[in-house]
């Protein structure tokens, strides 16, 4: 029987990873990974002002080599028997692009503005864009434009658009149109470069660019010539959205020869890699996948009649034909998890640094191997504190480290952490952490239960569900549910591989290919009775001051900007 091979490529927030699948039974037969070299020198990035932006060529270098190292992996021959590519990537990383279908970026007047390079779905420099956006199209002659999505937030398209255009009008008039990173590769990759035929895929359109079938599309061009009329034109290029698992078109001739893949290869249509994880991990009805990393992202699949009537928009965003085609996609999720533990291990890792630096009678090269050597076990010695010692009942801490994303989407909220004493340890502070991000998951899906949402199970991916068994135990154990762990390393790579197949005709559609190519679970984390009370209660004191942080912290805002501080 002749090979059925797939590629399947993630594009996330530090690197690009590649999958080679034989799309019949799922096996990968190769991989590889790249990381972005000017993302990992820190350029055009400014943390402090929640900046994060991102070089074209970053990506398009990275694809090119994580693609032919995989199909390399692979073995010989296996780039003469792969059917179909797709890709998924961060979202909303949209990219000002002009009339040759190229980002700004890519032209020498603006190589090393980072205005006019991807704005990373991370990026929260479109705070005031985001509120006037959701104070329009909330309450627009008398449609409310939100109603889907919520709350619209200053990771998501039409803000970020707006942004640019207030602090970049030049560049901005230079802009034909914009495109979502996962929409521009499979649109470069096909020759499909010009402004008005670009791809759009459907959970990009629903989730952040507010298209619903209700509205007949967009919201209307009334109400984004409102906001700015720049918005306006941006819409009427956007043509129609189309499925993950489509067929966008196949490798131009340029692209077949960089990645080594014959010119008969079809080029799918890809999504966000959240969403391309929850695929491949098996999602179905009933079922939630949380990915669980840098920050979580929970998604669902429902039939749309099911989710009439439900008044979820403060719990959840939901989107047609998003994650798995013909149902509707429902996301949430918590705007920081892992990457609180990241800042945490950063604060711990202050003074070893420090003291390295004054230590004269070593060379730079040996500061920074004791330094790294630190950096990589703090964490797991932590977590193994924790384990051995009974759960703190004195410090409560709240995960909005990086905002608010749900329930109640609130970027200007704050972490906090309250109970402090003398005695408190390092490791009792990183357990309060822990159960702050665990606690954030509880109220998500508590509130999606409450509104109506079926949960039968929930299936984990991510590096922290592989990696972090104290905290997927904790996750059981206050959720007081049966948490799965795919045994995945690349699931969202895998979901676009699925897509793939669907293109190249291998399935009729995303579940049967899910059934077939999907990753299996690998650990099972049941939840311990025992513990159960005593996280009862913590999650009351985590809910109290959820009740009160916010109303401190406008209070503190009010005097600051009105020079009472």
């Amino acid at each position: 029987m002749e090979n059925q091979l797939v590629i399947g490529v993630d594009f996330g927030s530090d690197s690009a990873r590649a999958v080679v699948m034989d799309a019949r039974d799922g096996r990968k037969l190769g991989g590889a990974d790249c990381v972005y070299p000017r993302w990992m020198r820190g350029a055009y990035c400014d943390s402090a002002r929640a900046v994060f932006r991102q070089h074209p060529l970053d990506y398009l270098e990275a694809f090119e080599r994580c693609v032919r190292d995989a199909l390399e992996n692979a073995g010989t021959g296996a780039a003469a028997d792969v059917k179909a590519i797709a890709v998924d990537t961060t979202g909303s990383t949209p990219a000002p692009i002009g009339m040759d279908g190229l980002p700004l970026a890519m032209h020498e007047e603006y190589k090393d503005d980072p205005n006019a390079m991807f704005y990373m779905w991370k990026d929260h420099s479109a705070n005031e864009e985001a509120a006037l956006v959701n104070a329009v199209l909330s309450n627009f002659e008398n449609e409310d434009y939100t109603r889907f999505q919520g709350k619209y937030s200053s990771e998501w398209w039409w803000a970020k658009i707006l942004h640019a255009r207030r602090v970049a009008p030049k560049m901005c008039a230079q802009a034909v149109t914009w495109v979502e990173h996962s929409d521009w590769i499979p649109s470069l990759l096909t020759g499909r470069t010009a402004p008005t035929r670009l791809f759009r895929n459907a959970c990009g359109a629903g989730h952040k660019a507010l298209w619903h079938s209700d509205f007949g599309g967009l919201p209307s061009q009334r109400a984004l010539e409102m906001i700015d009329p720049y918005l306006a034109q941006i819409a009427a290029t956007y043509g129609v959205p189309q499925i993950a698992g489509s067929v966008v078109g196949k490798l131009t001739p340029e692209w077949a020869r960089r990645l080594g893949l014959g010119e008969d290869v079809v080029v799918g249509g890809g999504s966000f890699d959240a969403h391309a994880g929850a695929v491949g991990a098996g999602v179905k009805p009933k079922t939630l996948v949380k990915v669980v990393g840098t920050s979580t992202v929970d998604l669902l699949v429902e039939e749309r009649d099911v989710l009439r009537g439900k008044d979820v928009q403060d719990v959840c965003g939901q989107a047609e034909n998003s994650i798995i085609p013909g149902y509707t996609g429902i996301e949430s999720g918590q705007a920081a998890f892992g990457d609180i533990f990241s800042w945490y291990r950063k604060v711990m890792l202050w003074p070893v640094r420090d003291f390295l630096a004054q230590q004269e009678n070593l060379d730079e090269a040996e500061k920074e191997r004791l330094a790294g050597a630190y950096a990589r076990q703090v964490i797991g010695r932590l977590e193994e504190e924790c384990m051995r010692a009974p759960i703190n009942m004195d410090i409560t801490a709240l995960d909005w480290l990086n905002g608010r994303r749900y329930p109640m989407v609130n970027e200007a909220a704050r972490g906090m952490i309250g109970g402090l004493t003398l005695g408190a340890t390092a490791p009792q502070i990183f357990a309060a952490l822990a159960m702050s991000t665990v606690f954030g998951s509880r109220r998500i899906l508590e509130s999606m239960v409450a509104r109506g949402l079926q949960i039968d199970e929930i299936i984990t991916v991510g590096g922290v569900a592989k990696k972090a068994p104290y905290i997927m135990q904790m996750m059981a154990d206050v959720i007081n549910r049966p948490i799965m762990v795919s045994r995945a390393e690349q699931c969202c790579a895998t979901g676009a591989a699925i897509y793939a197949a669907v293109a190249a005709g291998i399935y009729p559609d995303v579940l049967t290919a899910s059934r077939h190519m999907s990753e299996r679970i690998e650990k099972t984390y049941a939840p311990d009775p025992s513990r159960k009370m005593q996280y009862d209660l913590l999650y009351k004191k985590y809910l109290n001051l959820c009740r009160h942080a916010e109303t401190i912290q406008m209070e503190l805002s009010s005097l600051t900007q009105g020079g009472g501080l």
